[in-house]
């Protein structure tokens, strides 16, 4: 088998998953079709992920406090993110309900992952993995996590720590 090295960005994808679906029983194939990736890549993720520290050893329950530290404080510098022009696409990052109704967003303040099936037009922001509107799609609480490390890896400074005690309020109730 290769070894596995370093995160890569759909690990993310796959430990945020993971998370939601720590009290059902799940197969890599289920996390494969849901978040649109191959069952190898899948495989791949979450031998990474352990490897890290971030699930542990069975390779089915995320470490939490360990997964709070690195979306709040090691996401943005692992994988940066850009903002490119203007597109349709899916809402993300400040601009997702979960942020918005306690931040003052403009129209021309949204930002979108790019995608011909969004709803809302606004600057676009390339995805931490390409099938992450696929996913979100599906999702509607995976794509709230998504958003929320968006808003961290992009957002002003009221953002960032508005989605960062998001996260940890996620988190806690996760581990309730």
């Amino acid at each position: 088998m290769r070894q596995a090295t370093g995160l890569k960005p759909q690990d993310v994808v796959v430990l945020l998953k993971i998370l939601l679906w720590q009290s059902r029983s799940w197969r890599q194939v289920d996390l494969a079709e849901e978040l649109g990736l191959s069952q190898t890549e899948v495989n791949f993720a979450i031998h990474r992920l352990a490897r890290s520290g971030l699930l542990d050893a069975s390779k089915k329950r995320p470490m939490k406090l360990a997964l709070a530290e690195f979306l709040i404080h090691g996401l943005r510098y692992v994988y940066p993110a850009e903002l490119g022009g203007m597109g349709r696409g899916v809402v993300t990052a400040h601009s997702h309900d979960s942020l918005a109704r306690n931040l003052v967003v403009g129209e021309g303040d949204r930002i979108v992952w790019p995608d011909p099936q969004g709803d809302a037009r606004g600057q676009m922001l390339e995805p931490l993995y390409p099938s992450v509107p696929f996913a979100a799609r599906k999702d509607a609480e995976l794509h709230e996590w998504l958003a929320l490390i968006d808003a961290v890896r992009i957002g002003s400074v009221r953002a960032r720590n508005l989605a960062a005690e998001r996260i940890r309020d996620k988190i806690r109730k996760a581990a309730a």
